[in-house]
């Protein structure tokens, strides 16, 4: 599901990979790329369900001007996820609503 050539963009880099995870499972991915390019990368298309009717959302602009790609991230609800990088450890979970905010120690 990776573009690994690109006709302007070139071949794709080599990077290190790291582990993220996404709703409670170990998800390997590229370091510092968009959360939500390496949830695509991997097949998972839902990112958040609606408040009002529990409709399933994802990608959309990739630009960060949208809020479909919101998500809840180590505990903080409506982070936009195309234009936030991954890191090491990431807890990213699929947002219900307007998502809710949790304790980082799990408290």
């Amino acid at each position: 599901m990776r573009v690994m050539s690109h006709p302007i963009l070139g071949d794709l880099q080599d990077q290190k990979e790291i582990t993220i995870y996404f709703d409670g499972k170990p998800l390997q991915v590229r370091e510092d790329e968009p959360i939500a390019a390496a949830l695509l990368g991997a097949g998972i298309r839902v990112f958040r369900k609606t408040k009002k009717r529990g409709e399933s959302r994802g990608l959309f602009c990739a630009i960060g001007r949208c809020t479909d790609c919101m998500m809840t991230v180590d505990g903080v609800p409506n982070v936009r996820t195309c234009v936030t990088p991954a890191r090491e450890g990431m807890d990213v979970r699929t947002q219900i609503g307007l998502g809710e905010w949790r304790n980082p120690c799990g408290k």
